[in-house]
Order: structure tokens, then sequence, then C-alpha cells
């Protein structure tokens, strides 16, 4: 079991550290004016926060669940808009999913190839200017990709997803792309789980240690059980890009 570090009172429901506002995005896939529109939101209720109880400045918090590419049409513009626009006045959390280790697979040694182009990578591609054909998959045609895709793929842009965290912890909340493995301790969860991982989770009871904040698995207005909480609503095709606020031991959330 994942340690919880709670009050004595295991009855308390489940807190964010006093003094931070915490606003945590779902999966973007591709879809740059989402961000944008999501990012207005979440400033105008950002300045809405009062200080703290000692009087300190609240500290605010944005913490992205990955899949910033594929399906959508923007993979590129998005990555750039995180890099070069982020919200001002927060902390920001970038966290790794699946879509992005199949990009980073493709870019190491070309595998998961079939995998990524039939999920949303040749959107990514062309995103990049990644021009090409209908060839079939190929050796040669997919070495051909791989060497434009090297070739356009800003060097910044591969800091970023090379960079990107496998979790993120805040008080009793802890934040991953796709879920846990029951019964495996957090620093033994494997990428496969963290990334990847769909029923084993989602059909879980256990304790967790602490609430679970995930994406990669959709549902139209997210999905609220008492040791998770799913944030991925389809934004690429259904427009509805989700952002969970906590506070506290307050929860809402802010929609495009």
């Amino acid at each position: 079991m994942i340690s919880r570090q709670q009050n004595d009172d295991q009855s308390a429901p489940p807190r964010v550290p006093e003094g931070r506002r915490v606003y945590a995005i779902g999966d973007i896939h591709g879809r740059d004016d989402l961000v944008r529109r999501l990012h207005r939101r979440i400033g105008e209720d950002a300045a809405q926060a009062t200080n703290g109880a000692d009087g300190d400045e609240l500290a605010k918090v944005v913490v992205y669940l990955g899949d910033y590419i594929d399906r959508g049409p923007g993979s590129c513009e998005v990555v750039d808009l995180l890099l070069d626009t982020p919200l001002q006045g927060f902390e920001a959390v970038h966290l790794k999913g699946n879509h992005e280790e199949f990009l980073l697979r493709f870019w190491e040694d070309g595998s998961l190839v079939e995998a990524w182009l039939s999920n949303g990578g040749l959107d990514t591609l062309r995103s990049y200017g990644v021009e090409f054909l209908d060839l079939g998959l190929s050796g040669d045609f997919l070495a051909e990709v791989r060497r434009r895709l090297r070739q356009a793929l800003p060097p910044r842009h591969l800091d970023f997803f090379q960079s990107l965290a496998r979790w993120h912890v805040e008080g009793d909340y802890l934040f991953v792309h796709a879920g846990l493995r029951p019964g495996v301790p957090l620093d033994q969860q494997k990428d496969q789980d963290l990334f990847w991982i769909r029923h084993e989770f989602l059909n879980s009871g256990a304790d967790f240690g602490r609430v679970v904040v995930h994406g990669h698995t959709i549902s139209p207005e997210g999905d609220m059980a008492p040791n998770r909480i799913g944030i991925d609503t389809g934004a690429y095709y259904s427009g509805r890009l989700t952002c969970l606020v906590l506070e506290g031991a307050t929860r809402r959330f802010i929609h495009t």
C-alpha cells in the first residue's frame, strides 16, 4: 500500500496542502484551441482566489496529465503553447502519457509504430510537417518517416517529451496519466501501468493510499469514485477539455 500522509482522523476527507490550489487538466490530444480557452478560464478563476489564512498569497499549481499529442490537429501547437505561453504565476507540472511514450519509442528505436500510427500518430506527424504518401508499413517507408520526424521535431520539444514526470503528489492526491496497479507500492509501479493500465485499476476498490487523479480513459462528464477521479472527457472529438480544481477539501470542475 502507498503510504498516505493524512491527519490522525482517517475519516477526514482528502485534502491538498494548505495555501495551495491545484488545477489538473485531462488529456489534450492536439487541441491547442481548447487549451487556450481553458487557460483563460483557469486564469479568471485563479484571479478570484483570496489569500490563505496566514495572509500569504495562495500558491497555484497546474498539473497536466499527459497525452498532449495525437488525434487532434495541433500537437506541435500544444507543445509550443505550453512552453511559450504558460499560465503566469503558476507552478506547472507536466506528466507523461502513453501517446508521448509512443512518440519516444518511435524516435528511439522505431518500435510501437503500427500502434502509434493507428492511434493518432499520423495527426502528430502532419502537425510537425511530416507529409508522406500512403505507401503502407514497409520497412523503408517507416525508416523515411522516422528520418523526417527526427529532422522536423524541434530539440526543445524532444527535451519536453523526455523530461515529463511519471507522477505527482499534492497532499492526499496522486496525479498520474492512466492509473496504478493495485497492491503495488508507488516506487515499484511499472511504466506500462502508469501510462497504459485500464480495467485492473478502474474496476478496483483498493485503497491506493491517496486519491488517484488520472486521465487516459474517457468518460463524458468525468468519473469520480472513492479512490480515484478520472478527467479525460475526450477533448479531441467532444470539444470538452476538463480541469479538476482542488483546494483544501473542496473539489470542482472547469470545462471548455
